[in-house]
């Protein structure tokens, strides 16, 4: 039962709610995803409906999608919160269409299960390999309605707690946004508790800046890097050799000490294995991960906690400081209809062969390989 915002524009295809183009103003959707039952499906496991209406018994079906405006908003959050108002702003990557952010998130939502209110932020990526410059100015389209949302998320009353968690090119906007914040009102919101940036694809430049103007501040930030992240191998190409912030060499201790300055905790999920052939969402389609990591912020322990690290739960590296993830970060999403049409999950499979094919090639010209 997840909470949508959105910047896209509705589409004109049947079967699909949003599309890649960008829209007026923000827009607020209540839907609702079933999950299928822990004997079909391994965690961190996204299985998309081959067919309408979807078969909820093993398959990832939206159930309802309803459109609210601001008092439905507030009606669904009293629904959905628990008593201590906790809420998750998920921030999506490139290369997502509207029902993989929707699915995407549901996943990671289930998986954790943390006790918070799921928020979804999703902007208007064309959902192709060859958006990525569309999908840059997008996010930076998007960049006004998610502040806004975070600080109206930051005055609310019957919110107590916020964490936000983004993913790849969503962690370059929800640092733009929350610099913004910070500069409009001062610093960022006191409900704010937690930053979650994996594999970010954020310049480690642009980064540093970002952190100077936000301040200090309470927010606890924990970033999720791999070296073997080829998505962000072709990013970094694309931006001129800069070092993108969610493939850090861990091992240099430079970079450990100024993580270590900063109060920022780090995991290194190199030696982790997924299913993501690019290495780039391993977060999210690691079963070990993401349950480690519901485990560790369910228990309010922080990701290098001494007790019973991250790292050896999952077999990656961890690099801590005082400050970690202590508090909640996830939402329970209850069971949801197709909202991908036959015609479009085909299309979806014909165009991830194409992106593995296409992003092979490009690898190896980066690489020389």
């Amino acid at each position: 039962d997840m909470l949508v915002a959105t910047t896209r524009a509705r589409s004109d295809v049947p079967g699909v709610v949003f599309s890649g183009e960008r829209g007026a103003g923000l827009t607020m959707e209540n839907i609702v995803v079933s999950i299928p039952p822990d004997s079909v499906r391994k965690p961190g496991a996204v299985i998309y409906p081959k067919r309408n209406p979807g078969n909820p018994a093993n398959e990832f079906v939206a159930l309802k999608v309803e459109p609210l405006d601001k008092a439905g908003s507030v009606d669904w959050f009293r629904r959905v919160a628990g008593p201590k108002g906790r809420l998750l702003i998920f921030v999506h990557g490139f290369n997502s269409t509207y029902e993989e952010a929707v699915m995407r998130f549901a996943q990671i939502s289930y998986d954790t299960r943390v006790n918070a209110a799921p928020v979804l932020f999703t902007w208007p990526s064309k959902g192709s390999i060859f958006g990525y410059l569309y999908d840059r100015e997008s996010a930076n389209f998007s960049r006004r309605a998610l502040e806004s949302l975070i600080e109206q998320a930051g005055k609310d009353p019957r919110v107590g707690e916020i964490t936000i968690m983004a993913h790849s090119m969503g962690s370059w906007l929800a640092m733009e946004a929350l610099q913004q914040v910070a500069i409009r009102q001062g610093k960022l919101p006191e409900k704010l508790r937690n930053i979650v940036l994996a594999s970010p694809d954020l310049d480690v430049d642009v980064f540093r800046e970002q952190l100077d103007e936000i301040g200090p501040e309470q927010a606890r930030i924990t970033i999720f890097t791999s070296q073997d992240d080829r998505a962000l191998l072709v990013s970094r190409r694309l931006a001129g050799g800069v070092q993108r912030l969610g493939s850090v060499d861990l091992t240099q201790p430079d970079v450990q000490a100024a993580f270590d300055k900063r109060g920022i905790d780090v995991v290194d999920l190199t030696q982790v294995r997924a299913g993501d052939s690019l290495n780039h969402t391993k977060f999210a389609e690691s079963a070990d991960v993401v349950q480690a990591i519901g485990a560790r912020l369910i228990a309010g322990d922080k990701v290098s906690d001494t007790r019973l690290s991250l790292a050896d739960t999952i077999g990656a590296t961890a690099i801590g400081t005082a400050q970690g993830v202590g508090s909640a970060i996830g939402a329970a999403v209850s069971v949801p209809g197709a909202i991908v049409s036959r015609d479009e999950r085909e299309r979806l499979g014909t165009r991830l062969e194409d992106v593995g094919r296409n992003l092979g090639g490009s690898l190896q010209t980066a690489t020389g390989n």
